[in-house]
């Protein structure tokens, strides 16, 4: 039985809005963030959901009960947090300056300063672009491609085994690490360039077939649009 999967992206935090790397590190959820975040769940509050899971980040698992005591049509228990869903870890660089940060890595990477990060992607990939965030960390802790792609087939294989009776799930999790299983997963990315960045409160969808295959079939689609 093939599992539909509602991917939400966590609402507006402090780090946000301060542009600060934000990725295994925490920050609370603005008053902008929770407000946006009911429209989502208002535009979801008539779907059926079996189950509702949640990143084990504290930005996600405050979403998913905003999601879960919106919702008027399911019966959802304790919500159970999958630390595979987190955010990409950015090692020595969480907390920093994005612009900063963009710039050391870009660096890395051999391209000059540059803190455009979709720029640099489309310029040397994405594969390169893991692998200069990388050596740009002082520490060398932040996640590259093989890490990241190990821990979204992870990801992948765990749901599949907590979703064998389940038709429809909603999942809680993060920006880069949704936008990065997009690239992997979605027929509309060429697995090497950058894509949009899913905003705060956005909905992806995804197919968790029976054999185990995961696909995207819709990204980054705001409470307006469903």
């Amino acid at each position: 039985m093939a599992t539909e999967v509602y991917l939400v992206r966590h609402g507006e935090t402090m780090f946000n809005q301060l542009d600060k790397v934000q990725g295994w590190c925490d920050s609370p959820l603005t008053i902008k963030g929770i407000d946006d975040l009911k429209s989502t769940a208002q535009a979801l509050s008539q779907v059926h959901f079996d189950n509702m899971y949640s990143s084990d980040l504290k930005r996600a698992i405050d979403t998913v009960h905003l999601m879960k005591d919106a919702n008027q049509v399911s019966e959802i228990g304790k919500i159970k947090k999958l630390p595979e869903f987190r955010e990409v870890f950015f090692g020595s660089f969480e907390g920093d300056d994005i612009a900063t940060t963009w710039e050391q890595v870009s660096e890395a990477a051999g391209i000059g300063p540059e803190d455009d990060v979709t720029k640099i992607i489309n310029q040397v990939g994405i594969y390169e672009f893991r692998e200069a965030t990388k050596k740009a960390d002082p520490r060398h802790l932040a996640e590259n491609k093989r890490e990241l792609d190990e821990r979204m087939e992870r990801a992948v294989s765990v749901l599949g085994e907590l979703t064998k009776i389940e038709q429809r799930v909603l999942i809680v999790s993060h920006g880069d690490f949704i936008k990065t299983l997009a690239i992997k997963y979605w027929n509309q990315s060429d697995g090497l360039h950058d894509i949009v960045f899913p905003n705060n409160g956005s909905v992806t969808r995804g197919i968790l077939h029976d054999n185990g295959r995961f696909e995207i079939v819709d990204y980054n689609v705001n409470a307006e649009d469903m």
